[in-house]
Parts: C-alpha cells; sequence; structure tokens
C-alpha cells in the first residue's frame, strides 16, 4: 500500500508541475497580447504634451533606503527612461528636472519654504503649457515595516479623470511587475490638487524593503517600470480618444516642447 502510494504522489506531482507550466506559459502568451495591443495603441499619445515629474532633488533627497540608496536618484533614472518611451511613441514630454536640482531659489530660506516653491513651480510648468498629463515618480518609504512592498498609484480625491488614469497605471504596475496587488488609491497631494489636468503620483516601491531598493538600481527592472507606466498612459488616453477623432495640432505641441528650457527627447 505504501508504495502505490508513492507513484500516486509522484503522478500528482508531475500534474501539479505540468499545470503550473500550463499557467505560466497562458500568462505569458496574454501578456504578449497585451504589448502588442499597447503598442497597436501606442497612437493615443503621439502629440499629447506630458509632464513627468522625477520626485524630489536638489536640496531634497527623499527617502533612503537601508543600504543608501536615496530616492531623487532612482525617480530621475526612472523618468528617463519613461521619457524616452513616450517620445518615442511621439509625445511632447516635459521633464520637470533633468539633474539633481530643485527648482527654488537658491538661497531662498528655510527647507520648508524651497520646499513650497519648488512643488509650486513644477505644477505650474504643467498648467503653463497645457500638459494632457501630470505623472510624478516617486518612491514609498515604510520603516516601521520594512516588508511592505509593491508600486502604486495615486489621484487627487474628486478627480474623475486623474482617476482613471490612475487605475489605467496600477494595472499595467500589477501586469507587467508582478510584484504588487496594490490599488489605485486617492491621496491629496500638493501636486495633484493643483494640476489643471490629469495627474498621478506614481510610488514604484518601497525603498524601505531592501529587496525592493535593490530592484530599484537595476537599470533593466527601471525600464520595466518605466514601460508600464506607459502602458498605463497609453490604455488611458487611447479610451479618451480614436485615431479618426481629428487631426492634433502638432504644431502648437512642438512649439511648447522646444518653449521648454533644458534638453528633451525628440519626438520621432
Amino acid at each position: 500500500m505504501l508504495r502505490v502510494f508513492r507513484v500516486r504522489a509522484r503522478y500528482l506531482l508531475l500534474l501539479l508541475s505540468l499545470a503550473a507550466a500550463v499557467v505560466f506559459a497562458g500568462r505569458a502568451v496574454l501578456d504578449g497580447v497585451e504589448n502588442r495591443k499597447v503598442a497597436a495603441l501606442s497612437w493615443s499619445v503621439a502629440n499629447r504634451v506630458i509632464v513627468v515629474d522625477p520626485g524630489h532633488g536638489g536640496i531634497d533627497p527623499g527617502s533612503k533606503g537601508p543600504s543608501g540608496v536615496i530616492e531623487k536618484d532612482v525617480t530621475l533614472e526612472v523618468s528617463r527612461k519613461l521619457a524616452i518611451i513616450l517620445s518615442q511613441a511621439g509625445a511632447m514630454v516635459l521633464l520637470t528636472r533633468e539633474t539633481d536640482v530643485d527648482l527654488s531659489d537658491p538661497g531662498g530660506g528655510r527647507l520648508i519654504t524651497r520646499k513650497r516653491q519648488d512643488l509650486a513651480r513644477r505644477v505650474a510648468l504643467a498648467n503653463d503649457r497645457n500638459a494632457d498629463a501630470f505623472i510624478s515618480i516617486h518612491v514609498n518609504s515604510f520603516k516601521s515595516g520594512p516588508r511592505e512592498h509593491g508600486a502604486q498609484t495615486f489621484y487627487q480625491p474628486g478627480s474623475r479623470e486623474g482617476e482613471k488614469l490612475a487605475q489605467c497605471i496600477q494595472a499595467e504596475l500589477v501586469r507587467q511587475l508582478k510584484n504588487t496587488r496594490r490599488k489605485a488609491k486617492e491621496v491629496d497631494y500638493y501636486t495633484t490638487r493643483h494640476a489643471k489636468m490629469p495627474a498621478v503620483i506614481v510610488e514604484i516601491g518601497f525603498i524601505s524593503n531592501p529587496k525592493e531598493e535593490k530592484l530599484m538600481c537595476d537599470p533593466g527592472y527601471q525600464g520595466k517600470v518605466a514601460f508600464a507606466i506607459y502602458s498605463g498612459i497609453v490604455k488611458y488616453f487611447a479610451g479618451r480618444s480614436t485615431p479618426t477623432s481629428g487631426p492634433l495640432d502638432r504644431e502648437s505641441a512642438l512649439q511648447t516642447f522646444m518653449n521648454n528650457e533644458g534638453r528633451f527627447y525628440d519626438a520621432p
């Protein structure tokens, strides 16, 4: 009887392994289909003016991970990669910063005063350029619980379009990163409150979690995060318009793009 049990156990293990392989392969196929869908919908961001905001910078380093990784460095790298992908799809991308700087006046007083000025100027950049979306990249931190993990997207309470954009981005973060089950959540932030366009804060993970801190330093993972955010943006705009909804004002969009100070990635 014991010998029969062992045979059955081996068969059961084999069946479970095969079932897991089928599920894994099925998910891979579905992901491939979804990624092709994103590529097919890339027209939806063409000529859109999108502000990508690398959180913190300059006098404000943001959060710090257990091994010393600093938030402002991670957000800048992910934002750069996101800007490249969006530009390749034809979007007009405005980065609020491209180096380790803040937007406040040097010697502008106390840290809190300079921080408020910095945030005000970031959102003013988007409002003044009549941007179609404001995407602010940050990392989360929860020092009391280093096991907390997972990317999460936030939007301004009462903003229906902000909620839609956040849900689209969060769905792609869940689908592509496969390490978060968090849902889009409403939170009252200065930038999302004052933005005149759909605006979100994307916390790409917990820098207080050693595993995620390490991932955030990996250029490959940074690119994966950037592509997931891009995919959410594409799906959001695809849901608002169609390829035949009328010509986009390319000349106006290009003028907005060229008037912004600094070096940006040109649209193809």
